[in-house]
C-alpha cells in the first residue's frame, strides 16, 4: 500500500497548487536556513585528525609575570617560549615531539616570467609530517640529521611546486627563499585539515595550506622573521638572540603518545620541568601546567565559539517557526477533504489507513521541501562563501549533510502532519455523508 499511498501523495501535489507550492516553499526555506547553519557548525567543530586525535596533546606552561596574578587565572599565553619550546624537543617524551612557528618571506623562482612574489610557510621539526600525517607526492621530508644542522632544504606544497615548476617532479632544484638558496628535497599534497588545529594561533583557525616547510632550525639560523602572534610580558633587548632568551611566547609545540593512557605521565614530566625551572627563578607563577588534546584544545582555543552555536540555536528556532505554519496550512489542505476521508471511512478505511495516506502525503511534501531547500542551502552556503577566505573553507556541504537535509526535511514534514493527519483520520463519516 505504501506505493499507491505514495502516487496518491503526488498526485496532491496539484490540489490546491497556490497552497501546496506555499508549504513547501515554507518548508525549504527553514530547511536551508538551519541546514546552512549546522554545514558550516559541522566543519568548524569536527575532529580534524580522528585516527590520533587523542594522541596529540598540545603542552602550555605559564611563565607569566607574578604582579597581577590570581591564582586560578588564565595561562599568560597559548604558546611556549624558545627555552620552554627547546625543552619540549629534547624531553624524548612520547613518540614524536615538534616545535614550529609561521614565517612569511619573498619567493624567487628561477623561471623568467615569474617574479618574486611573497607567501607563507612554516618552520617545523621533521616529526611534524609524520605526527599530523602529511601526504607527500614527491621526494620526501628532512630527518634527525637535517634538524639539528638547520639545512637549507625545504618541502613544497603541490600548489606551490606546479606554479614554480609546472607538472613535473622539482625534487633536486634549488629556490631562493628569505634570500637564501634551499634545496626541494620533498613536496607536499593537497591536505587541508579544518579547522587548522596544529596551528590555530595567529595563522587563523580556517587558513589555507602553508606552501612552504623548511626545518625549524634552518629558520631560526637564518633569523626568519616570526608570522603571527607574539605575547612579551616585559621589555626585551632588541635582535634575535634577545628573542631567543627572553620570555616571550610565540612556539607552538605538540606530542604524539603512543597511546592516551600515557597522558599521565607527560603530565608528571611537564610538572616536573616546570617545577626546576620554578627554582631556577623562571615560571614565577608557579601555575598548574596544562595538557589538552586535539577536541581538548580547539575548545579551549575556542574555534566553535558561543555566536556560532547561538546561530545555530537561531536557526533552528527559525525551522521550528516554519514548522508552525506548516501545520496551519496542512490543516487547511486536509480539512477540504473531509467529505472525501467521510465516503472512504463509510467504505470500511480504517483509522489507521486514513492515518498512513495522509502522513505519506506530508512526507511527499518533504521531499520536495527538502529538495527545494537542498538548493536554497547550497545558494546560501555560497553566498557565505564569497564574504571570505575563511568562509569560503568551511562553507561546503559533505555527504553527511546532504543526506541530513532529506532526512531533516522529510522527518520536519511528518512531524508537522501528525496532527492534521490525527484530525483527519477522526472524522465522523456519519457527520459527512449527511452534510453532502
Amino acid at each position: 500500500m505504501f506505493g499507491y499511498y505514495f502516487k496518491l501523495g503526488v498526485r496532491s501535489l496539484r490540489r490546491n497548487p497556490a497552497l501546496t507550492a506555499l508549504m513547501v516553499l515554507t518548508l525549504a526555506i527553514g530547511v536551508a536556513a538551519s541546514v546552512s547553519t549546522l554545514t558550516i557548525l559541522h566543519v568548524m567543530s569536527g575532529d580534524p585528525i580522528p585516527t590520533k586525535s587523542d594522541r596529540l596533546f598540545v603542552p602550555l606552561v605559564d611563565n607569566g609575570p607574578v604582579d597581577g596574578y590570581n591564582p586560578g587565572d588564565e595561562p599568560n599565553d597559548r604558546q611556549l617560549s624558545y627555552k620552554d619550546a627547546m625543552a619540549v624537543l629534547n624531553s624524548k617524551m612520547g613518540e614524536r615531539r615538534t616545535v614550529m612557528y609561521s614565517v612569511f618571506s619573498a619567493v624567487e623562482p628561477a623561471r623568467k616570467d615569474i617574479g618574486a612574489f611573497n607567501t607563507s610557510g612554516l618552520a617545523p621539526t621533521h616529526d611534524f609530517f609524520a605526527m599530523f600525517d602529511v601526504p607527500m607526492v614527491y621526494g620526501q621530508v628532512w630527518g634527525e640529521q637535517e634538524d639539528r644542522s638547520g639545512a637549507d632544504v625545504v618541502v613544497l606544497t603541490r600548489t606551490l611546486a606546479e606554479k614554480l615548476f609546472g607538472n613535473v617532479n622539482p625534487v633536486g632544484q634549488r629556490i631562493r627563499i628569505m634570500g637564501q638558496t634551499f634545496q626541494i628535497i620533498g613536496v607536499a599534497d593537497k591536505w587541508e585539515p579544518l579547522p587548522r588545529y596544529y596551528k590555530v594561533i595567529g595563522a587563523g583557525k580556517f587558513a589555507s595550506q602553508d606552501e612552504f616547510y623548511i626545518p625549524f632550525n634552518s629558520a631560526i639560523r637564518h633569523e626568519a622573521g616570526h608570522n603571527g602572534s607574539m605575547n612579551c610580558s616585559s621589555r626585551r633587548d632588541p635582535g634575535f638572540q634577545a628573542l631567543l632568551d627572553s620570555e616571550c611566547t610565540w612556539l607552538q609545540a605538540w606530542f604524539e603518545l603512543k597511546s592516551s593512557a600515557d597522558r599521565a605521565e607527560l603530565q608528571n614530566w611537564i610538572d616536573s620541568y616546570a617545577s626546576e625551572q620554578h627554582k631556577l627563578g623562571r615560571l614565577k607563577r608557579n601555575a598548574p601546567n596544562k595538557l589538552y588534546n586535539v577536541m581538548e584544545w580547539l575548545e579551549y582555543m575556542k574555534v566553535v565559539g558561543n555566536d556560532n552555536k547561538l546561530s545555530a540555536w537561531l536557526a533552528f528556532g527559525f525551522l521550528l517557526l516554519c514548522l508552525v505554519n506548516t501545520i496551519g496550512l496542512l490543516l487547511a489542505k486536509f480539512s477540504v477533504r473531509a467529505p472525501e476521508v467521510g465516503v472512504r471511512r463509510a467504505l470500511g478505511a480504517s483509522r489507521k489507513e486514513i492515518f498512513h495516506q495522509f502522513l505519506i502525503e506530508t512526507g511527499v511534501v518533504g521531499l520536495v521541501g527538502g529538495g527545494l531547500g537542498l538548493l536554497l542551502a547550497f545558494g546560501a552556503l555560497g553566498l557565505i562563501a564569497m564574504q571570505s577566505k575563511a568562509m569560503a573553507t568551511v562553507a561546503h556541504m559533505d555527504w553527511k549533510m546532504l543526506g541530513f537535509t532529506f532526512i531533516m526535511s522529510v522527518s520536519a514534514a511528518v512531524v508537522a502532519g501528525l496532527l492534521p493527519t490525527w484530525r483527519a483520520c477522526n472524522i465522523t463519516p456519519a457527520v459527512q455523508l449527511k452534510s453532502q
